[in-house]
C-alpha cells in the first residue's frame, strides 16, 4: 500500500511539472512574459540586522561558521506568510530539506522526484530543468548541472578547516561532482576496479538514436514517440555512491553526455603547457592546473605555487626526462621558492592514501634534494615534515622505512640537533604509544646522523625523568632503536648507554622494566662478540628479574640474558647457562607463542656458547625440549617453525647428528604434512652440516624409509623442502645408498607415469638430484633405463614438467657420458631441435644447456646438417629476456662452431648484424667473438673485415663491437692481428658517427691491454693519435670510451707518453680544454703515480728542500 501511495504521489508531481512546462512553453510562444515567482519575505528585524542571504537546504555545504543550514527553524520562520501561495515557505523542522511546492498543498520531497519549478534569483538553488520548446517531453528530460545566478557563493569566505567542498578542480566539469567517487580515499586497486566497472557499463550502455539510425534503414521504419505521461524507472547512481555536497547546489541525477569527461578518466590534454596526464586521484592536489588561468593574471605568490605544483606533477607522473628536468628545477630553485610553498604542497601529496611506492620514492627524492639546498631555512617546518615522515619509520615495507630514515637523517643535518630536540621533545611523553614509538625511532635516526655522543646527555636526562614513566620508556626505547640501527657502532659508547638505562630494570612500571631488558638485549646483540665488561652492572638485576617475573616481562629478561651469555668467557657462560636453563626448561611448556620463540632463541644461544658440555645438553635439555617443542602445532606457525629448526640444528652441532636424527626420524611418517616438512628440513640441515659418519645402518634404513614415505605422500605445491632433503641424504650417504636405489628408481618410474603434472615434475627433479650417486654406485644400466623413460616423455605438454625432464636428461648425459647414453645422441638431438622453439624460459634454458653439452662433448655423434639447423634456432634465443638463456645460447654457438667449423656458423651470424633489434645484434657480436675464441681469430677476421665494407651503420657497428669483444676474449693473441685491424680502426675513429668512434675506442682499449709488453707500441701510438682528439666530445658514452682507451694506452705505452700529450693542454687559455686535460691527468696520476716520477722536470735544491732524485740518477 505504501508503495502504491508513493507511486501515485510521484505521478501527480510529474503531471504538475508537465502542465507547468506546457504553460511556460505556450506563454513563450505567444510572447507573454512568465510571471515571476513571489520572493520569500523576511521579518523586519532580520532584514534590518543583516543583508538577505540565500536560504540553505540540507544539501548545501556549510561555509565558515553558523551559515547556511545551521540556524534553527524558529529563527528562519517568517512572521507573515503570503496568502494562497506557499512557495516561499521555510520547511518545518520535521520536513527539513523539503522541496518548496508551487501549489497550496505541500508534499513531502522524495529523493527521486524531479525538480518542481525554475528558481528565482533569491531562492535556494536546485538543479535546473533542461528547457524544452516541445510541448511533449522526450525521454531525456533530465536535470542538468548548470550553475544558477543565485547559487551559494563558493569563493567568498572559505575556511580551509571546514568541510571539504567536494573534489576540487572538477567544479566546472559537466559531470556532477557529487556522483564521482572520492578518489582520495581509495586505494590504487579500488580505483582500477572502479575504472574497469565504469568502462564495462559504458560499453554496455543503451544504444543512442544516432546509433539506431546507422543500423536501421531510413525508410520502412517509424520512430514512435513515448506517451506524454511515460516516466521510465532509472536506477540512480545515488543508490551506490553517497553524493558529496556540491558548491553549486543540490546534485540530482543527470544523464551524462557522451562527450563529457568521465569521472574515471583524465582529460586528454591538460590545460596548462606540456604536462603529464593527471590521475583522477590527483585532482584534489593539482586542481588549479586544470583551471587554465594564465600565470600573468595571478599574484606572484600564486604564480610561484602554480610553478611548484607543475614541477611536482612532472616529478610524480612525468616521463624520465621530464622528471629529471623538474627535479633539477626544484632543487636549484629551492631557496627562491622558499620552504613554506614547497612543503605545503609536497607533504599533503606524501600523505595521500593512493600513493604508489614509486611515486613515494620520487617525492622522497624531492624532499631530500630540497632539504640539502634549504639547509637551516627548513627549521620552522621541522615539525610538519616529521608528522608526515615519522609514520614511514614503522611502515611494513622495508624501502619505505629506509626512505623515512634518509629524510629524517638529512633533516637533522639541515636543521641541527637543538631544533630536532626542541621539536620532538613534547612527543617523548605523549599519551599515545604510537606517537612515542615513532618518536623513539626518529631520535635513533638523528643519533646515527649527528653522532651518538651528541645525544647522550639528553638521553640520560630523559631516562631519569621523574615526571612521567612514558618519558623514561621512550628514552630507553631510543637507546634500543639506536642499537638496532647503528649496530656495532655503539661499541665506543656501550658503557655509557648501559649505565643510562640500567636503573630501568628496577623501575616501578612494568613496561619500563620490559623495554629496558629489550634495550639491553639489542645492545648486547649489536656489540657481539665484545663488550661483556659493560654489562657487569646489569647482570645481577637481570638475574633477579628472571627469578621474579612472569609473562612478557620474563620473556624480555630472558632475551637480554640470552644475548649477554654469548659475550662471556667459557667458564662464566657455562655457569649462567646451567642456572638460566632451569627457568627455560620450566617455560618449555608455556602456551604463549611469543614466549616460545624467545625461549627457543635463548636455548640456541646458550647451547652455542663454549663451555657448555654435550653430556649436559643430552641429559638435561633434550628430553623436555623434544617433548614440548617437537609437536605438530609448532609446524603450523611459520616463525616458530623457522626458530625450532635453527635451534635443533644448533643442538645437533653440539651433541652430534645421530642423537637428534634418531629422535625425529620416525616423525617423517607423521600424518601432518607441515610437520613432515619440518622434520625433513631439520634432517637436511643436520646431515648437510655434520655428514653421515655417526649414522649406523639401522638409522640409515629408518631415514631412507622415512624420506621415501614423505616424498610419496606430498600433496602441497611447495616441493623444494622434500627434494632438497632427499637429495642431501642420498648424496651424503653415497655408495651406502646402493641397496635402496632399485626401490627409489621404481618409485621414480611409477611417478613419471602418473596423471598429476606436479608429481611427474617432482620425479624428474629427483633424477637430476641423485644422478651422480647412481654413477658412484655403478648403476649405469639403471640410468640408461631412466634416460629412455625420460626420452619417451619429451612430448610433455606442461612446460614446467618438460623443463624438469630436460634437466634430468642433462644430469644423466653429464654423468653417463655421450657414447653410453641411451637413447643414442643421434636419436636424442633431432627430438630436442623443435623444443628449442618453446617459449617457456625453464624449457629454453635446460634445452640449450643440454644441446650445448652434447655439442661440447659429442658433436661428432650428430650430422653437421642437424647442427646447422640448431644454429638457426639458437639465433632467436639470443634475444631472450633472461640473461642465463642468452649466455647459454652464445656459449652453445662456440661449441657448435668448434664442432662443424666456423664458416657455416659465421655466415648465419653475419646476416644477423643487418637486423634492427639492438639486443639481437649485441648477442650476435658476442657469439662471433666466442666463435673467434674457440676456432681461432684467423678463421673469423677475414669475413668480419670484409663485412665492414657494407655501407650500413648497424653492420659496421656490429663488426666493431665483435672486434671489441674478440680482443677482450683473446688477450695476448691480439699481437698477431693488431696490424691487420689498424686500418679499420683508423677509419672508424675518423667516422662522423659518434657510435662508430665510441665502439672503436672500446676496441682500442681491449687491444692495448691485450698487447701490453709485446712490442706493438708503434701501432698503439698511431691509434692513440686518432683516439686523442675525441676527448673534447660531449656525449657521455663516447667520453667514457675515450677515457678508457687512454687508460689502456697508459698501461701499454707507459704514463710518460700520455703525460707528454697532456702537458700541452694543462695550462691552456680555454677553461674547457683545461678541464678535460686535468681530468685525464688525475686519472693518470691515480693509476701510475710512481711511474710518473722520472717524467717530472729536474729542480735544483733550495735552502729548505731537496728535490734531487739521486736513486733515479744511479739507476739511469
Amino acid at each position: 500500500m505504501v508503495g502504491q501511495q508513493l507511486d501515485k504521489e510521484k505521478k501527480e508531481v510529474l503531471e504538475k511539472i508537465r502542465q507547468k512546462k506546457e504553460e511556460e512553453a505556450t506563454a513563450k510562444a505567444e510572447g507573454k512574459e512568465v510571471p515571476e515567482a513571489a520572493k520569500k519575505q523576511r521579518s523586519e528585524a532580520s532584514s534590518s540586522s543583516k543583508p538577505e542571504e540565500p536560504e540553505g537546504d540540507r544539501w548545501a555545504t556549510p561555509i565558515g561558521g553558523g551559515e547556511i543550514g545551521e540556524s534553527s527553524a524558529a529563527e528562519k520562520k517568517p512572521e507573515k506568510e503570503p496568502e494562497g501561495d506557499e512557495f516561499g515557505e521555510t520547511p518545518e523542522p520535521g520536513e527539513w530539506g523539503d522541496t518548496p511546492m508551487p501549489t497550496g498543498k505541500k508534499k513531502r520531497a522524495r529523493w527521486d522526484s524531479a525538480p518542481e519549478k525554475e528558481m528565482d534569483v533569491g531562492a535556494t538553488p536546485t538543479a535546473d530543468v533542461t528547457p524544452s520548446v516541445d510541448v511533449t517531453p522526450s525521454v531525456d528530460v533530465t536535470p542538468s548541472m548548470e550553475p544558477m545566478i543565485g547559487a551559494t557563493p563558493f569563493a567568498g569566505g572559505i575556511n580551509l578547516g571546514d568541510t571539504p567542498l567536494g573534489t576540487p578542480g572538477m567544479a566546472n566539469m559537466s559531470t556532477p561532482v557529487g556522483l564521482t567517487p572520492n578518489f582520495a580515499s581509495m586505494t590504487p586497486e579500488q580505483i582500477q576496479a572502479y575504472r574497469y566497472d565504469a568502462e564495462v557499463n559504458e560499453r554496455n550502455a543503451p544504444m543512442t538514436d544516432e546509433e539506431l539510425d546507422a543500423i536501421f534503414p531510413q525508410t520502412g521504419y517509424e520512430i514512435v514517440r513515448p506517451p506524454a505521461n511515460y516516466n521510465p524507472i532509472r536506477k540512480s547512481v545515488l543508490s551506490s555512491a553517497t553524493p558529496t555536497p556540491t558548491p553549486g547546489g543540490t546534485p540530482f541525477f543527470s544523464m551524462q553526455s557522451p562527450d563529457a569527461p568521465k569521472p574515471y578518466q583524465v582529460p586528454d590534454s591538460p590545460a596548462v603547457g606540456e604536462m603529464p596526464m593527471i590521475k583522477p586521484e590527483d585532482y584534489s592536489y593539482f586542481a588549479p592546473l586544470l583551471a587554465g588561468d594564465n600565470d600573468d593574471n595571478l599574484s606572484p605568490e600564486e604564480a610561484k605555487e602554480r610553478k611548484i605544483m607543475r614541477l611536482l606533477l612532472k616529478v610524480k607522473n612525468g616521463t624520465p626526462p621530464m622528471r629529471r628536468s623538474a627535479l633539477r628545477q626544484l632543487s636549484d630553485g629551492a631557496r627562491a621558492f622558499g620552504p613554506g610553498p614547497l612543503f605545503n604542497q609536497i607533504l599533503p601529496l606524501l600523505m595521500s592514501s593512493t600513493l604508489e611506492d614509486q611515486e613515494r620514492h620520487l617525492l622522497v627524492k624531492v624532499i631530500d634534494r630540497v632539504l640539502y639546498k634549504l639547509d637551516d631555512m627548513v627549521r620552522p617546518y621541522v615539525h610538519k615534515i616529521l608528522v608526515v615522515i615519522e609514520p614511514l619509520l614503522i611502515d611494513e615495507d622495508y624501502f619505505a622505512r629506509v626512505e623515512g630514515r634518509e629524510i629524517i637523517s638529512n633533516l637533522a643535518k639541515a636543521a641541527g640537533l637543538a631544533t630536532m630536540i626542541s621539536t620532538m621533545r613534547p612527543d617523548i611523553d605523549h599519551a599515545d604509544e604510537y606517537v612515542r614509538n615513532t618518536t623513539a625511532r626518529a631520535f635513533a635516526v638523528v643519533a646515527s646522523a649527528l653522532g651518538i655522543p651528541s645525544l647522550l646527555l639528553f638521553l640520560r636526562a630523559v631516562c631519569q625523568s621523574k615526571k612521567s614513566w612514558q618519558a623514561r620508556h621512550t628514552g630507553i626505547k631510543i637507546v634500543q632503536q639506536i642499537a638496532i640501527l647503528v649496530g656495532c657502532g655503539v661499541l665506543p659508547h656501550l658503557k655509557q648507554m648501559v649505565d643510562i638505562i640500567a636503573h630501568g630494570l628496577q623501575d616501578e612500571q612494568q613496561k619500563v622494566r620490559t623495554i629496558t631488558a629489550l634495550a639491553l638485549a639489542a645492545l648486547a646483540e649489536a656489540a657481539m662478540p665484545y663488550g661483556i665488561e659493560a654489562f657487569d652492572t646489569v647482570l645481577r638485576p637481570l638475574w633477579k628479574g628472571i627469578c621474579e617475573h612472569r609473562g612478557k616481562g620474563l620473556a624480555a629478561f630472558l632475551k637480554a640474558i640470552g644475548f649477554i651469555i654469548p659475550l662471556m668467557d667459557a667458564e662464566h657462560a657455562n655457569y649462567y647457562t646451567r642456572e638460566v636453563m632451569i627457568i627455560l626448561i620450566r617455560e618449555f611448556s608455556t602456551p604463549d607463542e611469543e614466549m616460545k620463540k624467545i625461549v627457543l632463541k635463548v636455548v640456541k644461544q646458550c647451547v652455542a656458547t663454549e663451555g657448555v658440555e654435550p653430556s649436559y645438553i643430552r641429559e638435561d635439555i633434550l628430553p623436555p625440549f623434544f617433548r614440548n617443542f617437537w609437536v605438530v602445532r609448532m609446524a603450523l606457525d611459520r616463525r616458530n617453525y623457522r626458530q625450532l629448526v635453527d635451534t635443533t640444528v644448533e643442538i645437533a652441532n653440539k651433541v652430534g647428528g645421530a642423537d637428534i636424527i634418531g629422535r625425529i626420524v620416525e616423525d617423517l611418517k607423521d600424518a601432518s604434512e607441515p610437520y613432515r616438512k619440518m622434520v625433513m628440513e631439520t634432517i637436511d640441515k643436520v646431515i648437510g652440516n655434520l655428514g653421515v659418519a655417526d649414522i649406523d645402518s639401522r638409522l640409515e634404513e629408518q631415514i631412507i624409509d622415512g624420506i621415501v614415505y614423505a616424498f610419496q605422500e606430498q600433496t602441497s605445491d611447495d616441493t623444494t623442502v622434500m627434494l632438497n632433503g632427499f637429495g642431501t641424504v642420498v648424496n651424503s650417504l653415497g655408495p651406502r645408498v646402493k641397496p635402496y636405489l632399485p626401490q627409489i628408481a621404481g618409485i621414480i618410474r611409477w611417478r613419471l607415469n602418473t596423471p598429476s603434472a606436479r608429481v611427474r615434475q617432482q620425479a624428474a627433479d629427483l633424477i637430476a638430484r641423485i644422478a651422480v650417486v647412481m654413477k658412484q654406485c655403478g648403476e649405469e644400466q639403471m640410468m640408461g633405463h631412466l634416460g629412455l623413460f625420460l626420452y619417451e616423455y619429451l612430448g610433455e605438454e606442461y612446460p614446467e614438467v618438460l623443463g624438469s625432464i630436460l634437466g634430468a636428461l642433462k644430469a644423466i648425459v653429464n654423468v653417463i657420458g655421450m657414447t653410453k647414453m641411451t637413447p643414442p645422441i643421434k636419436d636424442l638431438l633431432p627430438r630436442l631441435t623443435p623444443i628449442l622453439k618453446n617459449r617457456h624460459e625453464k624449457v629454453q634454458e635446460n634445452c640449450i644447456d643440454l644441446v650445448g653439452r652434447i655439442a661440447d662433448r659429442g658433436a661428432e655423434l650428430a650430422p653437421p646438417r642437424e647442427w646447422n639447423r640448431i644454429c638457426f634456432d639458437l639465433l632467436e634465443l639470443l634475444k631472450a629476456h633472461k640473461k642465463a638463456i642468452r649466455r647459454a645460447a652464445v656459449n652453445t654457438f662456440g661449441y657448435i662452431a668448434k664442432a662443424i667449423g666456423p664458416h657455416d656458423v659465421l655466415s648465419t651470424l653475419l646476416n644477423n648484424l643487418k637486423v634492427q633489434e639492438r639486443q639481437l645484434r649485441i648477442c650476435t657480436t658476442v657469439a662471433i667473438a666466442i666463435t673467434a675464441e674457440t676456432c681461432g681469430p684467423f678463421t673469423v677476421l677475414p669475413a668480419l673485415m670484409n663485412e665492414y665494407r657494407v655501407p650500413e651503420l648497424n653492420v659496421q657497428n656490429g663488426v666493431l663491437k665483435s672486434l671489441s669483444f674478440m680482443f677482450e676474449y683473446i688477450g695476448e693473441m691480439s699481437k698477431d692481428y693488431i696490424y691487420a685491424v689498424t686500418p679499420i680502426l683508423e677509419d672508424a675513429l675518423m667516422d662522423r658517427d659518434l657510435v662508430h668512434r665510441q665502439t672503436a675506442a672500446w676496441t682500442c682499449k681491449h687491444l692495448a691491454l691485450g698487447v701490453h709488453g709485446l712490442g706493438c707500441e708503434d701501432a698503439l701510438q698511431h691509434l692513440m693519435n686518432y683516439v686523442w682528439p675525441n676527448c673534447f666530445e660531449n656525449s657521455p658514452h663516447l667520453i667514457m670510451a675515450v677515457f678508457d682507451a687512454i687508460d689502456g694506452f697508459r698501461v701499454s705505452l707507459g704514463p710518460t707518453k700520455v703525460l707528454q700529450y697532456l702537458l700541452q693542454g694543462l695550462w691552456h687559455p680555454a677553461r674547457r680544454v683545461r678541464a678535460v686535460y686535468w681530468r685525464l691527468y688525475n686519472n693518470l696520476y691515480i693509476g701510475s703515480q710512481d711511474a710518473l716520477i722520472p717524467s717530472y722536470p729536474k729542480l735544483e735544491d733550495d735552502a729548505e728542500h731537496c728535490y734531487r732524485r739521486t736513486e733515479l740518477e744511479l739507476l739511469l
